[in-house]
């Protein structure tokens, strides 16, 4: 009997390690929530939490290295009296974005939600007492916004997240914690909200990069237990590593797809997943203060271009501050966004990006038989492009429909503009045979 029970138990064993391995097989309902996600094209990143009262960014606990003790102190004082679900998403679907991605957690340890897994949370930490999540959700079901979730793995006020990583060892963390326990809590975490809020449209981690690569952080579990409660819910990772097994999406921190400016992508190989690229306005996540240097809306403008160019999202971040508004400029900036993608939209939303690669003077994006060719940076009248064989029916402007002249040349055609390109995009229609 007692040597039955160790062969089956054995057996089980290998039977669980066998399904664990399985190749991550996405539902249908998950397909078509990629194809959308890629159509959306542009979304708005919101990092907010109890940081935004030192008005420093998101990392103030690690970078000043705060007793996590003094820093939960912050929570008794959060009392963001103008927070408006309503206005947040009004501004959002003003600036022209189809989807929100907002900190549930972030690297401090705060949930902006009502969780049951901790008291150290929006509603029962703060004198606020209202959960901005749930708000939130309701609102972005009402006007059709998508909703995302950023979590974070690591947590720099639990012990029970442990060993330390990289980060957040300054913050008075002593204690030697149990890593099934913190596993337990992400799970329970990932659970509310993925069934407290509606339909979430993805989960966006971030974090990994703290432990070392051979960390088991037993990702593959974490996803298969998204899946199991929302197998549409698309799962992101902010790793900076090529995509994973049981991810749906592959973003890019500060940077376009294949390029490495911020230096965090400098091991990410794109892989066939929807891709997103997510920056910031100016220089910070978090609200901050002093951080005055916001990029221009033309800036704005081409690198929302420049990412569906790319075949990409752009995911724009917005620090809200303390009292629960967005910064001014920040609205005018998105604002400005919305404008134009008001009058260029059919160039970039439900777009992939063109058969032509990026250039310096510029991107291509396509549908259907519809090449558009968006001129960036352009210091001549004419522009040469390659067709890899494919047959121009007809060019014209986009904005004013005029025609444009186009002659052929080497594996290719050349535009004859007659001007040198002076509007923030100038966007050439050339529909396809």
């Amino acid at each position: 009997m007692k040597k039955t029970f160790v062969l089956f138990f054995v057996m089980l064993c290998i039977t669980s390690a066998i399904v664990a391995q399985q190749p991550y097989i996405p539902t249908a309902e998950n397909l078509k929530n990629r194809e959308e996600f890629q159509d959306m094209k542009f979304g708005v990143f919101i990092h907010w939490g109890i940081y935004s009262m030192m008005a420093d960014g998101e990392w103030i606990m690690n970078n000043k290295n705060i007793q996590f003790e003094e820093y939960a102190k912050l929570a008794n004082g959060f009392f963001p009296t103008k927070f408006d679900a309503v206005k947040w998403v009004s501004d959002v679907k003003a600036a022209g974005a189809k989807y929100i991605c907002i900190t549930s957690r972030h690297h401090d340890g705060f949930s902006m939600f009502g969780t049951k897994q901790s008291d150290y949370n929006i509603v029962d930490a703060t004198p606020f007492g209202r959960d901005v999540i749930k708000e939130l959700a309701d609102e972005c079901h009402k006007q059709g916004i998508k909703l995302h979730f950023y979590y974070s793995l690591l947590d720099w006020k639990r012990a029970d997240y442990y060993p330390l990583g990289r980060t957040g060892k300054g913050v008075g963390r002593t204690e030697t914690g149990n890593w099934e326990s913190y596993h337990k809590f992400m799970l329970g975490q990932l659970t509310e909200l993925l069934t407290n809020y509606g339909e979430i449209g993805a989960i966006w981690f971030d974090g990994q990069w703290d432990q070392p690569a051979d960390f088991n952080w037993r990702m593959r579990e974490i996803y298969d237990h998204i899946h199991s409660i929302q197998p549409g819910c698309l799962i992101i990772n902010n790793h900076h590593l090529a995509p994973a097994e049981g991810e749906d999406g592959q973003t890019f921190e500060k940077d376009l797809p294949g390029q490495n400016k911020s230096g965090y992508s400098s091991t990410a190989t794109i892989g066939q997943l929807p891709l997103e690229t997510c920056e910031t306005m100016n220089n910070s996540w978090g609200y901050n203060i002093t951080d005055k240097n916001y990029k221009s809306e033309k800036d704005l403008i081409h690198y929302i271009v420049k990412a569906a160019g790319n075949n990409a999202n752009l995911l724009m971040n917005v620090g809200p501050r303390p009292d629960g508004t967005f910064p001014d400029i920040a609205i005018s900036r998105y604002n400005a966004m919305g404008e134009w993608l008001k009058t260029y939209g059919e160039t970039i939303y439900g777009t992939r990006g063109g058969f032509i690669a990026p250039h310096d003077w510029g991107v291509t994006t396509q549908k259907g038989n519809k090449l558009y060719v968006h001129i960036l940076n352009l210091q001549d009248e004419a522009l040469y492009l390659p067709m890899q064989g494919k047959r121009v029916v007809t060019a014209k402007m986009f904005l004013d429909k005029k025609p444009v002249k186009f002659t052929k040349a080497a594996d290719g055609i050349v535009l004859q503009l007659g001007i040198l390109p002076n509007e923030t995009v100038n966007v050439v229609e050339l529909v396809l045979e």
